[in-house]
């Protein structure tokens, strides 16, 4: 295996008619060998645009990709060493599910006795051992996928990139083998980067998470940094579910510590939040967005509790989501057990310092994160 490193790349794509667009803009990465990262995006964000730059598949229009320090770039897709599994799949339709997965190692000229056991073992791994002597149009979406991920992880190579490797497998199927592929690639030390657009799959598989939007990278952090300590407006509602709760506020110095006044949609004062923690550089009145993780907030009446009425209340087996308006905006609050809320009913909500995230309201940064002020 291998480093990855993605210094200041970018891809430009000419349009017909028009501007040109820009679908990855100075993307910076550098991936430690073994580390499994996951690249997190809505549609159209730039996710498989990196991928396939990195395999060699799209050119770079600036920016330089490295492999264990070898610049690759200008290299052909074959000349890179580097395994892909296809969103598509690519599989060959006149070959058996057992000869497509065994195609590299067969023309590397590998024994056939080792390349039978490699590809068993690794269709066992992904439980499509029934498959093996059938051929890719008689096989279900969700077989095809996992012989084209199969495919890519018997490779010995330096890099391995996986374009939304299990989206056609059902949920109970894909939380299994989930925990099998992450195993498969940590005990074989598989520097990987993963295409996703579902957050649970990224927190469940990746070292690091990488999110982009509009061809940017937002942020580059472990999935615990993302939620605790998200570094703009973008991520702090992106990553997370239910997402975080906002609201317009002002900050108020009318006191010592921490005063948030909270606003209407009409920009006039709801709720006031207080609490015993100063933060240096925020100036009295500033405008502010502030977030509000679900599952930091508490229902119950304590002092500073903030009065709201419920709005929805979902029951999921073991926690209960329970929307509350506040101020005339809703909040979801998730509680563990079952929780006795009637739709309509007055309900008051408790905000914990380590609950609250302050972003500037003009550019979305970061300003404040409670978790840090009540560690």
């Amino acid at each position: 295996m291998a480093t990855l490193t993605l210094d200041s790349v970018s891809k430009v794509y000419k349009a017909a008619r028009g501007r040109p667009v820009t679908a990855v803009d100075a993307v910076d990465m550098r991936i430690a060998d073994g580390e499994i990262i996951g690249l997190l995006g809505s549609s159209g964000c730039g996710k498989t645009s990196t991928l396939r730059m990195i395999a060699g598949f799209e050119d770079v229009t600036s920016g330089h990709i490295e492999v264990g320090g070898r610049v690759i770039d200008n290299l052909l897709p074959a000349e890179r060493n580097i395994a892909m599994a296809f969103e598509g799949y690519a599989l060959y339709p006149p070959l058996r599910v057992r000869d497509n997965i065994g195609f590299a190692l067969l023309r590397d000229r590998q024994p056939r006795a080792e390349v039978k056991r490699q590809v068993e073992e690794i269709a066992e791994l992904l439980e499509i051992v029934p498959a093996l002597d059938r051929y890719p149009p008689t096989i279900s979406a969700g077989q095809q996928q996992r012989t084209s991920l199969a495919r890519a992880l018997i490779r010995k190579a330096d890099v391995f990139l996986l374009d939304e490797p299990m989206s056609q497998l059902e949920p109970q199927l894909r939380a299994v083998l989930r925990a099998r592929l992450k195993d498969w690639l940590i005990t074989r030390r598989m520097t990987t980067v993963f295409v996703t657009h579902d957050q649970t799959e990224a927190i469940a598989l990746a070292d690091r998470i990488a999110v982009m939007e509009e061809g940017v990278l937002q942020q580059f952090a472990s999935p615990d940094e993302l939620k605790e300590r998200p570094a703009n407006l973008f991520v702090a509602s992106f990553i997370g579910e239910p997402p975080m709760n906002l609201f317009e506020a002002r900050v108020d110095r009318s006191r010592s510590g921490l005063g948030l006044a909270v606003l209407d949609a009409g920009g006039a004062r709801a709720f006031e939040l207080r609490f015993d923690a100063e933060v240096a550089g925020l100036a009295d009145g500033a405008a502010v967005h502030l977030g509000m993780r679900p599952h930091r907030l508490r229902l119950g009446d304590r002092a500073g509790a903030v009065q709201g009425t419920v709005t929805s209340h979902s029951w999921l087996g073991d926690q209960t989501h329970v929307g509350v308006e506040i101020g005339g905006t809703e909040c979801i609050v998730v509680a563990e057990g079952e929780v006795p809320a009637r739709l309509g009913a007055p309900i008051a909500v408790e905000v914990p310092l380590r609950a609250v995230h302050l972003f500037d309201a003009d550019d979305g940064r970061a300003l404040f994160h409670g978790s840090e002020a009540a560690s």
